[in-house]
């Protein structure tokens, strides 16, 4: 078999140690996203993290949805956490920053900019995607997710992995909209589920409502006979995330 190429065996025996250093300072730049987001939303408790497509339009009636959506449960006492930026991000912020609760938002740097919108009490900037990922899990009570696109999937596919395998708790996961989620919904059971790949049982982590209100009353149902707080076995296991 011929030899590679030696352009590449140089660089593999000699790496760039300019690009290593940078690397390697890296971490201290992530250190500091987890740092920042902890020490400023530990105090947000209990809180829902709420997602959604960013290019929904202000007209359209999605946005609406997460606007009552955000004003409902921030009226209910829930901390609200978007992503930060516009669309069904805005939405559920803008309607939390006119309830009575704190509107927050994760605002992620994008080579293609995303622009924070303006109806967040807290406001954090993220470079790195799995930092910004912790603090969506880490101090919420539930998550409701709203049509949305790659990143919205992200996001749900995230909880659902972490409440799977243990290494998160339990909490509701509400999908708001069975028209837009059925079609999925189906191919998990029909396809996922008869190869296998889950069980029948993951799909009970996933509830649908159509309605706002029916979004606060799941989480409220869930937690009527148990604390908000995480107990401290889940605290254990949210040490790990």
């Amino acid at each position: 078999m011929a030899d590679r190429d030696p352009s590449l065996r140089a660089t593999e025996r000699h790496p760039d140690e300019h690009a290593l250093n940078r690397e390697s300072w890296k971490i201290f730049q992530i250190m500091a996203e987890f740092v920042e987001g902890f020490g400023r939303l530990a105090a947000i408790k209990p809180s829902v993290s709420v997602f959604g497509s960013a290019r929904t339009p202000t007209d359209h009636p999605y946005y609406k949805l997460g606007e009552d959506v955000g004003r409902l449960l921030s009226d209910a006492g829930f901390s609200v956490i978007s992503g930060g930026g516009p669309g069904l991000m805005e939405a559920a912020n803008k309607g939390a920053h006119a309830g009575r609760s704190p509107s927050v938002g994760l605002n992620i740097v994008l080579p293609m900019e995303q622009d924070a919108n303006t109806y967040q009490d807290i406001s954090l900037s993220f470079r790195h995607f799995f930092s910004r990922k912790v603090m969506f899990v880490k101090y919420a009570s539930a998550y409701v997710v709203l049509p949305g696109g790659f990143g919205t999937l992200d996001e749900l596919a995230e909880i659902l992995t972490l409440v799977q395998t243990g290494k998160s708790r339990r909490i509701p996961i509400i999908l708001v909209g069975a028209k837009f989620w059925t079609g999925m919904l189906d191919w998990f059971r029909d396809t996922m589920v008869a190869e296998g790949t889950i069980s029948a049982e993951d799909l009970d982590l996933m509830q649908v409502v159509e309605e706002p209100q029916q979004a606060v009353d799941v989480i409220f149902d869930f937690y009527a006979n148990r604390s908000f707080e995480p107990s401290a076995a889940e605290r254990e296991i949210m040490l790990e995330l």
